[in-house]
């Protein structure tokens, strides 16, 4: 009998992203059927697969308690889920930035303003002299409530920051002048191993890379000397994800990281032929297939 792998996705794609989709005849190459299954629907039969591989599920930090709660299901239930519960939990808060520049990586400069606490913002900024800065949900995804702002702040820039502090934890960043000027880098890793990268750029008049704010993505091809800073971020990690994306900026030949992308990363299979192999193929091995 067949290996059955469900792959997690959301209500707006429940039959996976247009990257995912190849997946599912991939997988059925190497003798696992693969089937599309929306994380939060109620009728979902978990237990009927040998394992879960989470993809497409783009909501979940608008469900945070409901998703939560979902990965415990899954974890009672004794199914594999890939990347694992334990490692998406800690990814799922921004503070991992934290975690891992204590850690040795090197990331974009992070602080966490507790919820509710909109002037803490203000005093951070003014404290590091920051002309331009970013805040962002602790929980968020795809450029969720992320804005950029300058000092001093205007009225308006005010209640944009009470109004995310409301809301829940606020990161806050300065502002990377290299991400309009010369895009974001994205590293794909599957099983640990470096598999490809895009080069993402904002449009015009926009910081925010993300292909729902105006961006666009290309194929790199980076220096392998930032293949190996980019995949210090998963040597910090407790155990090797089956997947991985690593963003980040390059300043002054060393790669720095600003997201560590271990839930739904979108992993630019279209970019790079055989990637999506690749990930059939460190799936089935998980499988013992």
């Amino acid at each position: 009998m067949k290996p059955r792998v469900a792959l997690a996705t959301y209500g707006r794609a429940p039959t996976l992203a247009p990257d995912d989709q190849p997946l599912v005849p991939a997988l059925a190459s190497v003798g696992i059927e693969a089937e599309p299954l929306v994380w939060a629907s109620k009728s979902a039969m978990w237990t009927a697969f040998d394992a879960v591989v989470i993809r497409s599920c783009w909501d979940y930090h608008l469900q945070s308690a409901a998703f939560q709660a979902w990965l415990s299901r899954l974890e009672e239930s004794g199914i594999a889920v890939w990347n694992s519960t334990s490692l998406v939990r800690w990814n799922s808060n921004k503070r991992y930035l934290i975690d891992l520049a204590e850690r040795g990586v090197p990331t974009i400069q992070t602080m966490v303003v507790p919820h509710r606490r909109a002037e803490d913002v203000e005093r951070i900024v003014a404290t590091e002299e920051w002309a331009r800065f970013v805040i962002k949900p602790a929980i968020s995804a795809s450029g969720f409530e992320t804005y950029a702002l300058e000092t001093p702040l205007s009225a308006t820039s005010r209640a944009t920051v009470a109004r995310v502090a409301a809301a829940g934890d606020v990161l806050v960043q300065p502002f990377a002048n290299e991400i309009p000027r010369d895009g974001e880098l994205s590293f794909m890793f599957i099983e640990g191993e470096y598999s490809h990268a895009a080069l993402k750029r904002a449009t015009a008049g926009e910081f925010r890379v993300q292909t729902d704010h105006g961006g666009s993505v290309e194929s790199a091809d980076p220096d392998p000397v930032l293949i190996e800073q980019a995949k210090r971020s998963l040597s910090a990690l407790p155990e090797v994800p089956l997947y991985a994306r690593v963003d980040g900026i390059v300043r002054g030949g060393t790669f720095l990281l600003m997201e560590l992308e271990l839930i739904e990363p979108n992993l630019f299979f279209d970019l790079a032929p055989g990637s999506v192999e690749r990930m059939a193929g460190a799936i089935a091995r998980r499988l013992g297939v």
